[in-house]
């Protein structure tokens, strides 16, 4: 456990690193799937491909701050809208695909030679889910504690993100209710909805260490639930030091965790709410400081519910506010945070008692 109220502690708890992922569509003038090949090379640093060939993903540098990568993210969603116009093409805004009046106008990513695999993992995937599922979108957050930190707590660093992590699954659907961007019919955010990116199994996972956490993954692709690590459609993921597997999880640790739950936002352009992204930053540090305990597979199962009700526009908010409430308690209960800390919290509390804040109620979020 580390608790940023610790005047030892509260110094550092703007020690850490953040890096987004963004995926998007690109389309033609007129709004339907674009048919173009993926406009950058193939080792292009910050920009590949996803599931489909029009489906370009950012990937930022890691940064100290949330401004910081949300500024990177800014730069290289003005690249690719720059490289795509003079083809009569734009980046869709949502993470709902566009209309696809049939699944063929979904193209997996193409590739060749020593990465052939990919695209047979593609058509796996489109096999089992189907393609129109493959084509949504959304941000991931990806976010480390600081080594000066995490030295200061004296705490284990496997041991501190396995338990943010479990506190992440607890907790972490106010995220999706906070970020749904992506109305359709019922739903504020399809895509995590239990219409969304979810396994066909509810998975239960071993927080107790990182040898164990990669091992009730490992288990599901031995019982051929999974194809790959890599299809575990979960919101919160645990990210090694070093090559992403999972033999690297469990021999050389835990390096950050990522949240994988946040919608694109139409009213940035696509991109995200940088309080947003600071608001995740703030609810890790809070979770960070919750009692430890374990998650039974009871637990995890309703959670994982409660991440998929939160993607209702029905959603009772009452939680979402009793969550909010106990987070400015904590962080207003003690002297020296930033007013911006506070004001973040405002902002989101906001969108629970003004229910035409909530992103998905907006006008401007149906594209």
């Amino acid at each position: 456990m580390l608790d940023i109220r610790e005047p030892r502690l509260r110094p550092l708890a703007f020690d850490v690193n953040f890096g987004l992922e963004r995926e998007a569509l690109r389309v033609t003038a007129n709004g339907r799937m674009a048919h173009t090949p993926h406009p950058f090379p193939a080792d292009h640093p910050r920009i590949v491909r996803d599931f489909c060939e029009n489906q370009t993903e950012i990937n930022t540098r890691v940064w100290p701050t949330a401004k910081e990568a949300v500024e990177e993210l800014k730069e290289i969603n003005a690249e690719i809208r720059a490289a795509i116009a003079p083809q009569g093409e734009r980046l869709w805004t949502n993470s709902n695909p566009p209309p696809i009046a049939d699944e063929s106008e979904v193209v997996p990513a193409r590739f060749e030679g020593a990465f052939a695999g990919k695209s047979t993992y593609r058509n796996y995937l489109a096999a089992k889910y189907g393609k129109r599922l493959m084509a949504y979108c959304g941000i991931h957050v990806n976010f480390s504690f600081g080594e000066r930190l995490i030295a200061a707590a004296e705490v284990d660093r496997g041991a501190l993100y396995l338990h943010v992590a479990a506190q992440c699954v607890k907790w972490g659907w106010a995220i999706v209710a906070l970020t749904a961007a992506s109305p359709a019919g019922q739903y504020a955010s399809v895509r995590c909805s239990e219409r969304g990116y979810w396994n066909r199994f509810v998975p239960v996972l071993d927080f107790s260490s990182a040898r164990a956490y990669a091992k009730s993954i490992a288990r599901y692709v031995q019982d051929g639930l999974l194809v790959a690590p890599s299809e575990l459609y979960y919101p919160v993921r645990l990210k090694p030091r070093g090559p992403n597997n999972l033999l690297t999880l469990a021999e050389r640790g835990i390096d950050h965790i990522e949240i994988r739950c946040v919608d694109l936002n139409p009213l940035t352009g696509g991109l995200v709410d940088v309080r947003d992204v600071e608001f995740i930053h703030l609810f890790l540090l809070w979770c960070a400081a919750q009692e430890r305990e374990t998650l039974t597979a009871e637990r995890q199962r309703e959670s994982v519910a409660a991440f998929k009700a939160a993607a209702r526009l029905d959603f009772d908010w009452t939680p979402v506010g009793e969550l909010l409430e106990r987070m400015d308690e904590f962080f207003s209960g003690s002297a020296g945070w930033p007013s911006r800390v506070l004001r973040v919290l405002a902002f989101e509390a906001e969108k629970v008692y003004r229910p035409e804040k909530r992103y998905a109620r907006m006008e401007a979020c149906h594209v």
